[in-house]
């Protein structure tokens, strides 16, 4: 009777011990579009906007696709849904966003960071949902940084001065101005975005003020703070003031939004916005980034 009594105590505590193991965690990457969009929204292994979906591109690649042209407030449950379903729990995320991607993020994080969210399961329906783990709640999500690639936080001038099509809501969004005021940039719930500045400008030059990659200029892919843009260059650039790297206030002496840095300044001039179908452009740069760094 000891003895069964001994074994019966045993096979309790290693249950017990059991229990309280949790779940593997793991790590995914999520991939934020920008403007025009283009993967099918729903479908988070739709790479139409990037490139090939066989690219690497980081940890367990997910594409958190939205429509690229509505406004932002519109289609942020989209991502909302995504980060549910994939940074909750014993889950953790790396996200990259691409131009109005930033603006995206970053709203979700300064309006929906500190809000209650279910821990999901990580197995999502065609709509791009997925049911809950346990019943259990946790507050915002399980994030480690997020990667820019050509950030519109900032907004662009093209917005300003109707180069691109007015009636689509989006483009009233980034407008330099209403991009500025649509949330606190500042609110990142202490996650670090990671800005990584273009500067392959071309003819759109004399209306993106700096240095640009065709879409956004600097004061905007540099994480540079203020109600509205203005004009930053690289070092070899006499006309303008300097775009730091890092968190340093700029040379004149604009600050940066809380836990932005620049942590790539296209120096050579050799980085355009575009995607162009196969990850290309600004884009390569922080695919590179990802690969190395979101495991």
């Amino acid at each position: 009777m000891v003895r069964m009594y001994r074994f019966f105590v045993a096979l309790v505590i290693a249950g017990l011990g059991l229990a309280a193991i949790p779940a593997n965690a793991t790590n995914y990457t999520l991939w934020i579009n920008g403007r025009t969009g283009g993967g099918q929204i729903g479908n988070y292994n739709s790479f139409t906007y990037w490139g090939p979906a066989s690219t690497a591109a980081g940890v367990n690649k997910k594409a958190v696709n939205w429509d690229g042209k509505s406004h932002i407030a519109d289609q942020n449950a989209l991502i909302r849904d995504a980060l549910d379903c994939f940074c909750t729990g014993s889950n953790w995320c790396y996200i990259a966003a691409h131009s109005a991607g930033d603006l995206m993020i970053g709203y979700t994080l300064a309006n929906y960071g500190g809000s209650t969210r279910y821990k999901k399961n990580a197995s999502p329906n065609s709509a791009g949902q997925c049911g809950n783990s346990d019943g259990s709640t946790q507050v915002g999500w399980n994030l480690k940084w997020v990667n820019v690639a050509s950030g519109a936080g900032g907004g662009s001038e093209l917005s300003d001065v109707g180069s691109w099509t007015t009636s689509e809501p989006l483009v009233q969004d980034l407008k330099t101005t209403t991009a500025r005021a649509l949330y606190n940039h500042n609110a990142t719930r202490s996650i670090w975005f990671n800005m990584f500045a273009g500067a392959s400008g071309t003819v759109y030059s004399a209306i993106l003020p700096g240095q640009d990659d065709e879409a956004v200029a600097y004061h905007s892919t540099g994480g540079v703070a203020g109600s509205s843009g203005g004009s930053y260059c690289n070092p070899s650039d006499w006309f303008c003031n300097d775009l730091t790297l890092g968190t340093a206030a700029n040379e004149g002496g604009s600050a940066k939004w809380s836990y932005h840095t620049v942590k790539f300044r296209d120096d050579n001039e050799s980085y355009n916005h575009y995607a162009n179908g196969n990850w290309a452009g600004i884009i390569s740069v922080v695919r590179t980034d990802v690969v190395n760094n979101a495991k």
